[in-house]
C-alpha cells in the first residue's frame, strides 16, 4: 500500500513539473510571441478563424471521438491519468505561468525556448505514461498500435501538419517557418529525454581470438562481452563475434583494447538508442492499464 501511495505521488509530480515547464513555453514564450498553436487547440483556433467557432467548444467535440478511441486502445489507467494531468496542466497554464514574465524578445529566442521548454515538459509527462489529452490522445495511441516509431518523430508529424494547415489557409508564412522550428526542436528534446539518457554504443569484432579480446575488454572497462560464433562468408572458417555494449566515453578504450588484443580483427561500432540491463538503466515495459 505504501509503495503504491509513493508511485502516485511520484507520478503526480513528475506530472506537475513537466506540466510547468509545458505552460512557460507555452504562455510565457509562444503565446506571447504570436505562435501558430499545435494540437487541437490549434485545430480549434483554425475553425474559430475561419467560422467563428468558440474555440473551448470546438476543443472538446475534437477531443471526445479520441478520448473514447484511446480509452477503448490504452485502457482506463491511462484516460484517468490524462484526465488528471489535463486538469493540472490547464490549472498551471491559467494559475502559475502567469506568475513568470512573459518573453518579449526576438522571435527567434522565443521559439527556441518554446520548443526546449515545451519538449522537455511533454518528455517528463510521457515518461509518467500520461498526457494532457488532446493530440497526445492520437500521438500516445499511434504509439501504441506502431511501438517502433519514437514520441518524438510522431509529435512532430502530427504538430506539422497543424502547423501547416494553419500557415496555409491564413498565409502566414513567418508562422509556418517559426511553427515547424517549434516542431522540430520539441520532437528532438522529447526523444533525448526519453531514449538519449538510455543511448550508448554497440561494438562488433570478428576475431579468432574472442577471448583474448573478452578479455582485453574487461581490463579495459570492466564490461562484459558475448561471444556469437560466426562462419566466414568467403573460406567458411571459423570466427567469433564479440559483442559489447558500452556507453559512448567508453567505445574509445574498447577499440584501443580490441585492436591491441587481435590487431587483425575486424570491429563494426554501432549506435544504440537504447541500452538496458546489467551495468545500465532497468529494463521496464509499459502495460495497459484496464
Amino acid at each position: 500500500m505504501n509503495h503504491n501511495r509513493f508511485s502516485w505521488a511520484k507520478n503526480v509530480a513528475m506530472e506537475i513539473l513537466g506540466s510547468v515547464f509545458v505552460a512557460i513555453g507555452v504562455y510565457n514564450f509562444a503565446v506571447a510571441a504570436q505562435f501558430p498553436m499545435t494540437g487541437f487547440s490549434g485545430i480549434a483556433l483554425i475553425f474559430y478563424r475561419l467560422w467563428g467557432f468558440p474555440i473551448g467548444l470546438s476543443t472538446v467535440i475534437l477531443n471526445i471521438p479520441v478520448a473514447i478511441f484511446s480509452y477503448r486502445l490504452l485502457g482506463k489507467g491511462f484516460f484517468l491519468r490524462s484526465v488528471r494531468c489535463t486538469l493540472i496542466s490547464s490549472l498551471i497554464i491559467d494559475c502559475v505561468a502567469p506568475l513568470f514574465p512573459l518573453y518579449s524578445g526576438d522571435r527567434m529566442l522565443a521559439a527556441l525556448c518554446t520548443g526546449a521548454f515545451s519538449g522537455l515538459g511533454y518528455a517528463i509527462i510521457y515518461m509518467q505514461n500520461s498526457s494532457t489529452g488532446g493530440s497526445d490522445f492520437i500521438i500516445m495511441s499511434v504509439k501504441a498500435l506502431r511501438p517502433h516509431l519514437s514520441m518524438g518523430k510522431i509529435t512532430f508529424v502530427i504538430d506539422v501538419s497543424v502547423v501547416v494547415a494553419s500557415g496555409i489557409i491564413f498565409k502566414d508564412m513567418n508562422g509556418l517557418i517559426y511553427g515547424i522550428i517549434i516542431s522540430f526542436l520539441m520532437s528532438a528534446v522529447i526523444d533525448r529525454i526519453m531514449y538519449g539518457s538510455n543511448a550508448g554504443k554497440l561494438s562488433l569484432t570478428v576475431t579468432e581470438h574472442p577471448r583474448e579480446v573478452i578479455e582485453a575488454i574487461d581490463r579495459c572497462c570492466s564490461r562484459g562481452a558475448t561471444v556469437l560464433r560466426a562462419e566466414g562468408g568467403y573460406q567458411g572458417d571459423q570466427k567469433g563475434v564479440v559483442m559489447c555494449a558500452c556507453n559512448n566515453k567508453q567505445m574509445y578504450e574498447v577499440q584501443k583494447a580490441v585492436k591491441e588484443a587481435d590487431p587483425s580483427s575486424f570491429l563494426v561500432v554501432l549506435e544504440s538508442n537504447e541500452v538496458h540491463g546489467e551495468g545500465f538503466s532497468t529494463f521496464t515495459v509499459g502495460e495497459k492499464s484496464e
